[in-house]
């Protein structure tokens, strides 16, 4: 196998996105689009992958750091012309050159593969890979000889009636002998409306010179889509949940109802795993088996153990353990860690705690920066007041304690091990091991009150 060099197309503005968003940094699935096209890229192992950048450029080498070399189209004159960019760093290298656009964020590594397969196979100067639409107005038409090879690619204005029958299109993607790529690039003339230099334009100079041109037609017509606007950019992002979906269903994953579950490209779930209808997860969260998550949960960033319930609620940023319970209605805030067997109810709210195993706080309960031990029961409405205005503190509650209802604890505060605080209790002192703590003022009944007030 020769050497194989990418060149991605990421200098655009996408001015049809009406956005201050540079177009490939827009998301599809969480995910920008120029970096799930350098991912597929990267997951053949090419030996030089060249981002062309221009608009956003900073931002375009922010998002995807060293994955890649750049080069910068300070003009956009063209995709001729945003190629030859590359040169300073392709220039006498032999071997193939696949050229990409930044904003096809379906194009698997299957489909780039099988194209480089077929120009190698062929010993073709350059290979297309092209794509059958069902309405190909717009699209240039691939026009093949009698043996089945490219004979020139016309574009959808320049076409004839019987050309714009031709429903084979070009994607825009092509596969280039490196060499010939770039001799050629020099013969690319601007004699066009847009006085730019096109890259098809390669295409017709090979051919005259009598050098061979071949196509690859990948049976995926959704993969090859190009998105220059925000109906392109909805469109997208359906087709890849839906591709994630099935994904990880065939992995042994069960959503109850698939086109109300949404995924991100970078979640991982076990098998098993039962979500149901409204869920969201987000970032690289990581989900074990055997989980049931929603309906109605938004999970992002988090790990999930293995065998645990979340209805109805919310985890960011945080690990959850094995066997939890949570929901409906909690929200675990970031920096949280949730032990194993613990029970987290209904209008629960954890930030930046953790939580042992065995622990519950059943309802209506606020607990934050706090060390929660195991086996500690927080009764309906327990806080812990960590913020004076100022400055947040520490509650430490050790192993087997047991918290009142409705009972402040005012951090820093320690309660120590099996120790109860009673019900409507305001604590301001650590609690001993084993000891009972009442901070509550005596009930006082004035039997003649109603009767002084008339």
């Amino acid at each position: 196998m020769s050497s194989r060099f990418a060149v991605i197309l990421a200098a655009g503005q996408g001015t049809r996105m009406k956005s201050s968003l540079y177009k490939v940094l827009h998301p599809v699935c969480e995910k920008p689009m120029v970096q799930h096209v350098v991912d597929q890229v990267t997951a053949l192992g090419f030996e030089k992958k060249v981002a062309v950048v221009g608009f956003g450029a900073e931002v375009v080498k922010q998002q995807l750091g060293d994955q890649v070399s750049y080069v910068v189209q300070e003009e956009q004159l063209g995709t001729g012309h945003a190629v030859m960019q590359a040169e300073s760093l392709l220039k006498g290298e032999q071997g193939t050159t696949v050229v990409l656009c930044g904003d096809t964020p379906l194009l698997t590594a299957e489909t780039i593969g099988k194209l480089l397969d077929c120009h190698e196979k062929e010993g073709a100067k350059a290979t297309v890979l092209t794509a059958i639409a069902e309405d190909p107005a717009g699209y240039g038409r691939i026009i093949r000889d009698e043996k089945g090879l490219v004979e020139r690619i016309v574009e959808h204005k320049d076409a004839s009636d019987q050309e714009r029958n031709v429903c084979e299109i070009n994607t825009g993607t092509y596969c280039f002998d490196n060499a010939s790529l770039f001799a050629m690039l020099k013969q690319v003339g601007n004699d066009n409306v847009q006085g730019e230099y096109y890259l098809p334009d390669v295409i017709e100079l090979l051919k005259n010179a009598g050098e061979k041109v071949a196509a690859y037609q990948t049976p995926h017509f959704e993969e090859t889509m190009g998105v220059n606007d925000r109906i392109a950019l909805s469109e997208a992002e359906n087709i890849m949940k839906r591709r994630i979906n099935h994904y990880w269903m065939r992995q042994g994953v069960t959503m109850i109802d698939p086109a109300q579950t949404y995924i991100s490209s970078e979640a991982t779930i076990g098998r098993d795993t039962v979500l149901r209808p409204g869920t969201i997860i987000h970032g690289k969260t990581v989900i074990g088996e055997n989980c049931d998550i929603g309906p109605h949960s938004e999970i992002k960033d988090s790990v999930v153990d293995n065998g645990t319930v979340i209805s109805q609620s919310v985890i960011h940023d945080s690990e959850i353990g094995k066997a939890v319970r949570i929901g409906p209605f909690a929200h675990i805030r970031p920096q949280s860690t949730i032990g194993d067997d613990v029970r987290i109810g209904n209008f629960v709210e954890i930030k930046k705690s953790t939580i042992g195993n065995g622990s519950k706080a059943s309802h209506l309960s606020y607990i934050g920066d706090s060390e929660i031990g195991e086996g500690v029961n927080f009764s309906c409405g327990a806080v812990t007041v960590n913020y004076d205005g100022k400055n947040k503190f520490k509650t430490i509650i050790e192993d087997g304690a047991f918290i009142g209802c409705n009972a402040n604890l005012i951090a820093p505060v320690t309660i120590g091990k099996n120790a109860l605080v009673a019900a409507g209790s305001t604590i301001t002192d650590d609690v001993p091991s084993e000891a009972l703590s009442i901070a509550r003022a005596r009930q006082t009944n004035k039997e003649e009150y109603q009767k002084g007030k008339q």
